[in-house]
Order: C-alpha cells, then sequence, then structure tokens
C-alpha cells in the first residue's frame, strides 16, 4: 500500500456543521461513520495517513449555477464575510482539531517530523489550513494566535474576495484571469506568512494574484488542490505559464478529485472515470516533472469519482496509476514525499 498525504480536505467543515445539529466530532471521525468522505476508519483503509485539513467559512449566499445547453455556467461570486463572524466559526473549528489531538483520535502536525511520527504509529496526521483568511484582520495577530495553535498552511482567498485579494468564481470556461491580485495587505499577509514559516496556498486566488504571490514569497508556489487548465478550463485551474512557474519555483500541484475540474466537460458528475483524473496527472507530470505534482482530493468538499469514492477509495487510484505505468518510486513522490518536501520548505525545517 502507498500511504497517502493529501493537500486539501474539508473534514473540519463537516465536523463543524454537525456539530450544530448535536452530533460528536470526536466519535463521528474517531468511530466511522457513512457521511461524507473521511474518517480514521476508511482513512485506515485507503492508506489516508494525513492531510491539510481546512477551516473554511461557508458562505451562505452561494449558489451553485446549473450548466446551460452548451455545459457552460458562471456562478456569481459570493459577497464578502463579515470579519468577527468569521473569527468565531474559524474558532470553533480550530477547536474541533484540538479536541480531536487530545482524545487521539488524529494527531495535529506542525513539523514534517510530526507527519512522519504520526504516520509511523498508524495515526491520521492532520495539519491546520485555512482555506481563505477572512477570520485574520489586517493587522494580522489572529494569524500569530492561529499559527500558535497550529496553523501551518493557508490560502489567502477562497473563491471570493477579502481584504487580502480577489478570488476566482465557479465558471466553465474561463480564465483564471478575471480580478485583480492581491491588496496592499495581502503583500503583508504573504511577508508574515514567510516569516512565521506558513506555507502559502493558491488554489483559489485569480492569476494576477498568484503572479503577485510569486513576486513576493520566498517560497515554492503551491496550488494544494488544482488541475491543468489546458484540459479542464475552469478559472480555477491553472493555465500553463502558471505551471512553468511552479516548475521552475520547484513547487507542487496537488491533484484535485472534484469532477468539475477533471472532465473536459466542466461538469460535476461522480460518474467520471479514473482515467480523467490520470489524464491530468499525466499533463502535469510532462509539463511540470514527477517531483512537482501531488494529490489535494478536496474530499468533503466536492463531488468526487464514484469508482475513488471516499477516503477508503484512494488506493484505486494509486493501483490506476501504477497500470498506466507509474512506477513504485513515483508514485511515493506522488502519493506524499512531493508534500513532505514542499511543507519542509514552507516551515523553513530545511534552513534548521
Amino acid at each position: 500500500m502507498q500511504f497517502v498525504f493529501d493537500g486539501h480536505n474539508d473534514v473540519l467543515l463537516r465536523l463543524w456543521t454537525h456539530a450544530k445539529d448535536g452530533s460528536d466530532p470526536i466519535a463521528e471521525f474517531a468511530d466511522g461513520t457513512t457521511a461524507g468522505h473521511i474518517d480514521a476508519h476508511r482513512a485506515r483503509e485507503g492508506g489516508l495517513s494525513g492531510g491539510l485539513c481546512a477551516i473554511y467559512i461557508p458562505s451562505g449566499d452561494l449558489v451553485f449555477a446549473d450548466p446551460d445547453a452548451e455545459g457552460r455556467y458562471i456562478t456569481p461570486m459570493a459577497a464578502p464575510l463579515d470579519p468577527l463572524p468569521s473569527l468565531v466559526i474559524a474558532n470553533e473549528m480550530a477547536a474541533i482539531a484540538l479536541r480531536l489531538d487530545r482524545a487521539g483520535a488524529w494527531r495535529l502536525c506542525r513539523t514534517v517530523k510530526d507527519i512522519r511520527g504520526a504516520m509511523a504509529d498508524g495515526i491520521f496526521a492532520a495539519v491546520l489550513h485555512m482555506e481563505g483568511c477572512e477570520a485574520i484582520g489586517a493587522d494580522l495577530s489572529a494569524l500569530e494566535v492561529f499559527h500558535a495553535a497550529g496553523l501551518r498552511s493557508l490560502g489567502p482567498v477562497w473563491s471570493r474576495h477579502n481584504i487580502f485579494g480577489y478570488g476566482v468564481p465557479f465558471a466553465f470556461p474561463m480564465s483564471p484571469d478575471t480580478a485583480p491580485g492581491l491588496t496592499d495587505a495581502g503583500f503583508a499577509l504573504v511577508r508574515e506568512c514567510n516569516r512565521l514559516g506558513i506555507l502559502i496556498d493558491l488554489a483559489h486566488i485569480t492569476e494576477k494574484g498568484f503572479w503577485d504571490v510569486a513576486k513576493t514569497t520566498d517560497q515554492p508556489l503551491v496550488a494544494s488542490h488544482s488541475n491543468a487548465h489546458a484540459l479542464t478550463p475552469v478559472a480555477r485551474n491553472l493555465t500553463d505559464k502558471q505551471l512553468d512557474a511552479i516548475r521552475e519555483s520547484r513547487g507542487l500541484v496537488g491533484i484535485n478529485y472534484a469532477t468539475a475540474m477533471l472532465r473536459a466537460d466542466g461538469r460535476s458528475d461522480s460518474d467520471t472515470p479514473l482515467a480523467d483524473v490520470i489524464r491530468h496527472v499525466d499533463y502535469l507530470v510532462n509539463r511540470i516533472g514527477i517531483d512537482c505534482v501531488a494529490l489535494g482530493s478536496d474530499f468533503d468538499g466536492a463531488t468526487i469519482p464514484e469508482e475513488i469514492g471516499d477516503a477508503a477509495g484512494n488506493q484505486k487510484l494509486i493501483a490506476a496509476l501504477r497500470e498506466v505505468g507509474y512506477g513504485e518510486a513515483d508514485l511515493t513522490k506522488l502519493a506524499r514525499e512531493n508534500w513532505l518536501r514542499i511543507l519542509a520548505q514552507a516551515w523553513r525545517e530545511d534552513r534548521a
């Protein structure tokens, strides 16, 4: 079995949502559930040994647009969020992550050594990520607090705008060059993440924002859960020019299992073959190299192929990649080692 470290999931959002309805998040994760995509049992079955677990503040006004007769759609951008309610929700999700750690249901990891130790012990290695920084004010004081709580990765924006920058819409077909990039506060956020050793994720930012980060950061460029725009031209996917910049920085792209970002027609349809996932893996490996491609499933945040199903199905993708010619050394890189290399760099462990 190839153990997988995954670049993006929304399990904290699911646990938080269910907790609002009275569910116990520790029991739901540790004891198993039929809900969503990830719990400890299904993760163990599928070799999902850890991943970046997102604090994401939901947009209540977002309604995904239906495709027209030709498959085109543009989902209107969600409205910006108020900072105080966002901070409350982010604190609640971080508290769930800490409670899971204290209960031994997973291990909250702050270093690559922590991740490897959790993997060796058979415990899910969770890394706290923030997907959109609405909970952080321009003075960045909350960033210090979240970092102390274990935050080690963030995306300045989700697919909505905030004080730090501009996000891309959910739209097909569309270029990612849809709006301005970072604001002055966004540039300051990038510099502070560099200082603290927090990974900067480019998965939801506009193309201009991508280039703003690229000229400011001292980290490799990373898009935790994105695919190739040349194959599926949704605004969330990466152009060849962006991919080339990621290659030049020895960065990373995490393959997103979201079917709308895999299919040539851009549709959200679970009846999507693994061949579509492999098509994006092959394209990215050929374009940016085996050392710069990994997995970023979007479990608990997207419609994924039925053949994968949930965390228990991860090895089906690994087996399919093996069948088309990927050897074990390359599969090890794709499954976990490329992520661990990038995290060590972003967290300054390679400079210690």
